[in-house]
């Protein structure tokens, strides 16, 4: 199997023949999700993710490990990764990969009886135009925090286009008002159920996630706009995903 830093799955390629100019957002994101079972693989990641945290985080944009609160697999470990470019992320491999730390450290993981975790998950996904950066907090959290990951599917490309409109317009200002913050907006690129729109929520508890819920979907606003959508391009998002995380003590991203 291809080693955990590994580029795997790249972007679009660039227009040949086309000056690239410097590129300062975050474009690319890669969600890794390791589904484990037995005995101590929990115990092996936890101790493989934190010991390579500071390599990790000196060649990625941004960097964070979660573990699965509610998901469709109970027993799940979340890995996000940020690049600027394709060509960012393949760079980032070769350097994490070359780094001897890196290479004792990855071999000692995958060393033992049974494996480190049953299957690993990859997605790309590419941020959209109305996406945040992820910033690190002024000041750490009192208390880990949950993060909410929605993915949204439409039928059609077209329904997709309606959906960013939607956000980019209205949406996003009833979610801020309503206590929703997500810090990354994403179209899959290579991964299920496409085409579809990722989005990540951190809220600092359960009860401020249920509250922030009911606020949004009370909101006069959002019933009117979700009614003129409908109207307007049919059921542009047919199902949706949602899945629960915890940031883990050495992610850095909390």
């Amino acid at each position: 199997m291809q080693s955990l830093a590994g580029a795997g799955l790249l972007a679009q390629a660039n227009s040949p023949g086309v000056a690239q100019a410097p590129v300062e957002r975050t474009r690319l994101y890669r969600l890794d999700y390791f589904y484990y079972r037995q005995g101590d693989q929990a115990t092996r990641l936890n101790q493989f993710f934190s010991s390579q945290v500071p390599l990790f985080a000196k060649h990625m944009r941004t960097f964070g490990v979660f573990t699965a609160v509610m998901a469709p697999h109970a027993q799940t470990m979340m890995a996000l990764s940020g690049f600027a470019s394709s060509e960012d992320m393949a760079a980032a491999a070769g350097q994490i990969e070359s780094d001897s730390g890196y290479q004792k450290a990855h071999a000692e993981f995958e060393n033992g009886a049974e494996p480190p975790y049953d299957s690993v998950q990859r997605v790309l996904l590419q941020a959209t135009a109305f996406s945040p950066e992820i910033v690190p907090l002024a000041e750490k959290p009192k208390s880990l925090r949950y993060f909410e990951l929605r993915i949204y599917h439409s039928p059609t490309t077209r329904q997709l286009a309606l959906v960013h409109e939607r956000f980019v317009g209205p949406e996003i200002q009833i979610f801020h008002r309503s206590g929703v913050h997500p810090i990354l907006y994403a179209d899959t690129v290579i991964g299920p159920d496409m085409p579809n729109l990722t989005y990540l929520i951190p809220f600092a508890t359960l009860a401020d996630r249920e509250k922030a819920w009911d606020a949004f979907n009370a909101d006069p606003e959002w019933v009117k706009v979700r009614a003129d959508s409908v109207a307007r391009g049919g059921q542009i998002v047919n199902y949706n995903n949602i899945s629960l995380w915890r940031a883990t003590a050495f992610s850095p991203i909390q």
